[in-house]
């Protein structure tokens, strides 16, 4: 098995990390959230390519964008606290 085939599942766990980060009531917390989240969009991107899931890196593009936003909300948020 390509050892491309495996990113899969770090890709799911930090995606799970990344949600459940984003539901604490701490910025920090949430911050690190959507940092996961962005890992983890570049993780499926990866995995996406290598199966030639060109719908799934579309995916990931257009939420990474979103988590970007996020992210730059939460980090105002991070730092008043």
């Amino acid at each position: 098995m390509d050892y491309l085939d495996w990113v899969q599942w770090p890709a799911m766990l930090v995606t799970v990390l990344a949600a459940w980060l984003i539901g604490s009531q701490s910025p920090g917390r949430r911050v690190s959230g959507f940092v996961c989240f962005i890992v983890s969009n570049a993780l499926w991107v990866i995995w996406g390519y290598h199966t030639q899931a060109y719908a799934l890196i579309v995916l990931q593009f257009c939420l990474c964008a979103m988590n970007v936003r996020g992210f730059k909300k939460n980090a105002g948020a991070a730092a008043e606290h």
